[in-house]
């Protein structure tokens, strides 16, 4: 008797460096031992020192994607990344209906690690409205979290918590809060839902190579809850895996900036 391998699908963009993006949740669906499929929502001329150029996929390509993917693949799991317009929002929200899927984990990207923009701003609200009522979870960083709420960036884990239930209270059924990009000895993340709080930290490691870590946390999220894995037993399974693909990722020397982590970690060896 054969082992069934799920299926999870990636809504996002495609980094031509391959350390983010599309090409990141391919490749942390695999290292998650989860079949991935995409729909490719932009295209980026970027590389591990920035993003150069963006081009927008068409709406109706979109759907006519997500279209192909769905009427054929057993699709157990959906990770959303950057969709970068309005339209590009909505025809993701009524594909997602029309194929009934409601594992779907939100990642709301909004900025490339370099700092360059992957969200129109007016695209927010969009955001917000359209997924947040639709997605199992959403997983912004401290950047996102305060852009959507139109606040500071949370400085402690008090504010952290206070911010993933005000972003819970916007229509999400669970929000895990990254905190990756603070100042703290560890890097601690907050999931949050109508089951309570809980608190995942690891240790921070000193590395440059951080491009994706985002991108492939979600994925790893994705990749678990298609497995049937809870939500707290997905998260945890996945920033385990994170953290060891992040510690490893000086074994890679990819570009000139911020390069990759390396998602083969457990499976390439030394």
């Amino acid at each position: 008797m054969r082992n069934h391998i799920p299926i999870a699908v990636t809504v996002a963009g495609s980094d031509s460096g391959g350390g983010a993006g599309i090409q990141a949740d391919l490749k942390s669906f695999s290292a998650n031992k989860t079949y991935g499929a995409s729909v490719i929502t932009a295209l980026t001329a970027q590389n591990t020192m920035g993003v150069s150029a963006i081009h927008d996929v068409p709406a109706d390509f979109i759907t006519a994607q997500m279209d192909a993917v769905f009427s054929d693949l057993g699709v157990a799991a959906v990770k959303i990344g950057m969709l970068s317009q309005i339209e590009t929002i909505e025809v993701v929200a009524q594909g997602l209906d029309k194929y009934e899927q409601n594992t779907v984990v939100l990642d709301p990207v909004m900025v490339a690690e370099s700092g360059d923009p992957l969200l129109a701003g007016e695209a927010v609200s969009a955001l917000v409205s359209n997924l947040f009522s639709r997605a199992s979870l959403i997983t912004p960083n401290l950047h996102e979290a305060a852009k959507i709420l139109n606040t500071g960036i949370a400085s402690s884990r008090e504010q952290m918590r206070d911010q993933a239930h005000a972003l819970l209270a916007m229509g999400a059924k669970a929000v895990l809060l990254k905190g990756g990009h603070s100042d703290d000895d560890e890097a601690a993340d907050i999931l949050v839902s109508a089951e309570g709080d809980k608190w995942f930290s690891a240790p921070r490691i000193d590395t440059q190579n951080t491009h994706g870590t985002g991108c492939s946390l979600s994925s790893a999220i994705a990749a678990n809850l298609a497995h049937g894995a809870t939500m707290e037993e997905a998260v945890s399974k996945a920033k385990i895996w994170l953290t060891g693909a992040i510690k490893s990722a000086d074994q890679l020397t990819i570009g000139k900036g911020h390069g990759p982590v390396h998602h083969f970690h457990n499976l390439w060896g030394e």
